[in-house]
């Protein structure tokens, strides 16, 4: 895509309403903005938008760049993608498409395709969900409660019990790196390092398609209608592909997000169907794990559309177990969070089904605290009879305790554990403040210092990164392009070459500098861009660059010197003090 393009829609773009799309912004001073990264988890926001120079730093992980880069990174897109994507947000006609490489063009066009033989797929399944062959299933789906528009809103299918229908049906309007790329065919290697004969990887199971926030089919997880060790295992899933990473998805969030946003909370649980029974019962802000381990990326992605969360997985050690894990990221996350617990050890399916909707949301009505469903727990577990009970039921919920962001709940979670536990309350407050000191001892041995720079680098840094046609900037790039010796030695010499190289104005400057620290530190350095920079403050940086030049190049002749004089080098020795007494004289007069 031609980069005249990409400058005009970065300029008509509003980077804090483009990023304010995907998380929460709140004003922190002037044209700046701070909000909770998307990229990494964190308790306190560190992510950072600067609105008058139109680009993001998070000081928590290093993640920076423009509003193409953001965009890039949450949709897993190219770059020509993502001014595609920003150009439409912003109602910006697009040009014919172009792309800078091969490569580019190669990427982006596979990605269309695996979007259009999922979505062909898909169809695929529908239509032989109504085949001789799915009775079963259909009998398998009606058995469950599945409504025929159950089956309609969340497009179930059948793949039938064949290897190569769906191949052979697909070879005609796809490639085979399209059919081999998109994970519905699996193939074995044949011993010499080549892949064999494609067959479809889901046979003899419903299928539900798993859509990204957008509605667009990206992956299937299909559950067997066999039992035995034959049919594998009961839910199987699509492989990680250019559209989909298991992880970085919720099930149902595309349908979900607008209820959510709404009722301000989304409810969690484990499986499709508990999702779609839910979802069909008419609470709609539901979104599922699909029976997957919750990740740190999934948390971030519910972050972007609420804080408050209620939690219903299965009631089964390994429910338990993933729920003790969801809570845990969720809290140090900063999340409010709610457990609900159904009577009879239904799953939230069955309950559903068993016990009607409104039964349902009493108990959702009924959602305990986390810090409540938790000491419970400690005490099912571990019952406080011994003081050994005691110490495994403290252990237990120290690393939830440490979790929580605010020294408040903290406290107040302490408290109840204390009292129900029947432990000394100051004891327990000892072990979580031993907890905590030894948790933040290990983060501070872990970070690293920031290269040092001299207000004078800063001061070029801002000057060289404003728009073309400003003086300072012009001042500054004349100075260090005549005297490049000015920078030489200095911690940002880098990337005052690189900026006062760059003739075009720098969309980017982060993508200049050589490592993390450095992206941080500019970072810091650009926030200040509101402020106007004048030609005498140009003048003034530069000539403290030369001084500070002066200064080291006589700290090299005392050290060489000195050396010269230890080996009787009367030569040398004659050199270096011409040199040196030259050096002194100018020091003087600058």
């Amino acid at each position: 895509m031609a980069d005249g393009f990409a400058q005009s829609v970065k300029q008509q773009a509003d980077i804090v309403r483009i990023i304010g799309e995907y998380i929460r912004l709140n004003r922190s001073g002037g044209q700046s903005f701070k909000g909770l990264c998307p990229f990494h988890k964190e308790k306190t926001p560190s992510f950072n938008v600067q609105a008058a120079q139109q680009f993001f730093h998070c000081f928590g992980c290093g993640q920076s760049g423009d509003v193409f880069t953001f965009v890039q990174k949450m949709e897993n897109i190219s770059f020509p993608e993502a001014v595609r994507s920003v150009a439409q947000k912003c109602g910006i006609p697009l040009p014919k498409r172009e792309f800078s490489s091969p490569e580019e063009a190669q990427a982006s066009r596979l990605r269309s395709k695996l979007m259009e033989i999922h979505e062909q797929a898909c169809l695929y399944f529908e239509e032989q969900l109504q085949s001789p062959e799915a009775a079963r299933a259909r009998e398998y789906l009606t058995g469950r409660g599945v409504t025929a528009e159950a089956i309609r809103e969340f497009r179930i299918g059948y793949a039938p019990d064949s290897y190569s229908t769906m191949r052979d049906r697909f070879q005609s309007a796809f490639d085979e790196e399209v059919l081999r790329g998109s994970g519905l065919f699996s193939s074995r290697d044949q011993g010499d390092g080549a892949a064999g004969p494609m067959y479809a990887r889901f046979r003899k199971r419903i299928t539900f398609p798993i859509r990204n926030e957008a509605g667009r089919v990206i992956a299937f997880t299909a559950r067997a209608l066999d039992n035995d060790e034959k049919a594998g295992p009961k839910y199987l899933n699509s492989p990680e592909t250019p559209l989909y990473t298991k992880g970085h998805v919720l099930f149902n969030l595309d349908k979900a997000k607008q209820a959510i946003r709404q009722f301000e909370f989304a409810l969690l649980v484990e499986g499709q169907m508990d999702c779609i029974s839910v979802y069909m019962a008419g609470i709609t802000n539901v979104l599922a794990t699909s029976g997957t381990a919750f990740t740190e990326a999934q948390v971030r992605l519910l972050g972007r559309h609420t804080r408050q969360v209620v939690v219903n997985f299965d009631p089964d050690t390994a429910g338990a177990n993933a729920a003790e894990k969801s809570i845990a990221l969720l809290i140090e996350e900063g999340f409010s969070v709610k457990v609900v617990t159904l009577e009879g050890g239904l799953d939230p399916d069955r309950y559903v089904r068993e016990r009607g909707t409104q039964a349902y949301i009493a108990a959702l009505r009924g959602a305990r605290r986390h810090s409540d469903y938790l000491i419970e727990r400690a005490r099912t577990l571990f019952p406080p009879v011994t003081p050994d009970a005691k110490v495994k039921a403290l252990n237990f919920l120290l690393p939830h305790m440490q979790h929580i962001p605010s020294r408040i709940a903290r406290d107040e979670f302490a408290a109840d554990a204390a009292q129900k536990l029947a432990i000394d309350s100051a004891l327990l407050r000892q072990e979580l403040k031993q907890a905590a000191f030894a948790r933040r001892t290990d983060v501070r041995s872990q970070s690293s210092a920031a290269p040092g720079w001299s207000e004078a680098e800063k001061l070029l840094l801002r000057a060289l990164t404003l728009p073309i046609g400003d003086p300072a900037r012009d001042a500054a790039r004349q100075r260090l392009t005549e005297e490049p010796a000015l920078y030489e030695g200095l911690a940002a010499a880098s990337l005052l070459a690189a900026f006062a190289a760059a003739e075009e104005a720098i969309s980017n400057p982060f993508a200049l500098a050589p490592d993390e620290a450095s992206r941080h530190l500019l970072a810091t350095v650009l926030m200040k861009g509101s402020q106007e920079i004048q030609l005498e403050q140009v003048e003034n940086a530069c000539q403290s660059l030369r001084h500070s030049r002066l200064e080291r190049r006589q700290r090299e002749l005392r050290r060489s010197l000195a050396e010269a004089e230890l080996r009787n080098d009367a030569i040398t020795v004659q050199e270096l003090m011409a040199e040196k007494i030259a050096l002194d004289r100018d020091l003087r007069e600058g």
